[in-house]
């Protein structure tokens, strides 16, 4: 099981996949925006969404967890 975590704090602009979604290493789960970029957010495991933490518009401090893979 993996967490996957904020690596800067900003908004959940657009989440990219969905719970029990099977994802490689190196996807993106979500695109976060702060200070008008768009920061994509990989999983550095391949596997499958087991639960996404965060919901379109919830803002993440650095280092929050996101998503959980397995």
């Amino acid at each position: 099981m993996t967490e996957v975590k904020a690596n800067m704090a900003g908004s959940v602009w657009k989440i990219v996949v969905a719970e029990g979604e099977a994802v490689t290493a190196g996807q993106d789960l979500l695109i976060l925006e702060s200070m008008k970029m768009e920061i994509p957010i990989p999983t550095d495991d391949e596997g499958t969404v087991k639960e996404l933490k965060v919901q379109e518009g919830d803002f993440v401090n650095e280092g929050d967890v996101i998503a959980i893979v397995e």
